[in-house]
């Protein structure tokens, strides 16, 4: 029997992975290098901000702060250095397939752009693939990669699903986001339960009702 259907690696394809292993890691590099030389302006300014608060950066609790607030607002803002193209190289399969694809509960964490607060929830995604599919772990890479930049939940949904469309090339593609914001539980109206549902609509979605109704229903039992 061939070696190759019992899981084992060919010559030609073990350096075809390793090639993929030595760019990622190129690209991993070269984000940690740019992110190193953000660090210093950053830090510089939480720094500020500890001071103009009437805090003495200088003690103890605080003495790291600036450090660890910089680091974290790259993480949290990590998408700008991100692509869809980077993530779904190599994941997009031909398959005759043509029924409705759903991913839904995708955990979405961002920050609001108008008060650096934070806003989370829940992504559905749906979409109708037109002989092309995509590993489903990579939609769920797709709300981070946008998720992780400044944002409002209005535009959001809108690139996810201009993301996927693009990518893909779907008959159509549905995304939901259910989010609570900070903004408004901590700040202004101070109000814990609201949540805010957006959603995009785009192909077959859009025009036909009852593909909607369809994706809506199916999306919200759970």
């Amino acid at each position: 029997m061939n070696g190759h259907c019992n899981g084992e690696v060919t010559g030609s394809e073990e350096q075809f992975h390793r090639s993929d292993l030595i760019t990622d890691t190129k690209k991993t590099s070269r984000k940690e290098e740019e992110d190193k030389s953000r660090l210093p302006a950053l830090q510089a300014a939480y720094s500020s901000i500890l001071r103009e608060l009437g805090e003495d950066a200088g003690r103890q609790g605080l003495l790291r702060t600036p450090l660890r607030a910089a680091k974290a607002m790259l993480f949290l803002t990590k998408g700008y250095q991100e692509s869809i193209h980077d993530i779904l190289n190599n994941a997009i399969f031909d398959e005759d397939h043509d029924e409705m694809v759903i991913v839904k509960n995708i955990d979405m964490f961002s920050l609001c752009e108008h008060h650096l607060v934070p806003f989370f929830g829940k992504v559905h995604i749906g979409y109708i693939p037109n002989k092309k599919v995509v590993g489903l772990s990579k939609l769920a890479r797709i709300v981070e990669i946008f998720s992780r930049r400044l944002q409002v939940q209005e535009r959001l949904t809108k690139q996810i699903a201009m993301g996927i469309s693009e990518a893909l090339q779907p008959k159509g593609v549905a995304v939901v986001i259910e989010a609570a914001h900070m903004c408004m539980v901590m700040r202004g109206v101070q109000k814990m339960n609201c949540r805010t549902v957006t959603s995009t609509m785009l192909g077959v979605y859009l025009e036909d009702p009852k593909t909607r109704e369809e994706f809506l229903a199916l999306s919200q039992n759970f």
